[in-house]
């Protein structure tokens, strides 16, 4: 195994403190390589994993969120379940004041799909 899939395969979400709680401020992110397998067929897909936050007491650092997200690249998963999953993963970790998930999946057999989390 090389050592960035030994990286991938242990990756979780880090979160280091918010330095600027007494602000409201929006991070985005891009996440435009992200993949994983269709559960039917087994063909790629691809998708821009779009992520928005307004931070409460946690920031999220952008390696290991670069890396959990990759760990999807060889699992058998659906576009809904994917973009559920980091949603709930991103809540759960950052416990932000404001959260918005987008997969936007690229088209394949002429059918896109765009799947938007938020609270």
């Amino acid at each position: 195994m090389r050592y960035g899939e030994e990286e991938i395969e242990k990756a979780e979400i880090e979160v280091w403190e918010n330095k600027h709680t007494e602000n409201d401020y929006e991070v985005n992110i891009d996440f435009s390589e992200f993949t994983c397998l269709c559960p039917r067929s087994g063909y790629p897909d691809f998708a821009t994993i779009r992520i928005k936050y307004v931070p409460d007491k946690y920031v999220i650092e952008l390696k290991s969120l670069k890396l959990f997200l990759n760990k999807y690249r060889n699992r058998y998963i659906s576009h809904e379940d994917s973009t559920n999953e980091i949603f709930n993963v991103l809540k759960d970790k950052l416990a932000p004041k404001h959260l918005e998930v987008v997969g936007d999946f690229t088209p394949r057999g002429n059918v896109k799909t765009v799947i938007k989390l938020s609270f």
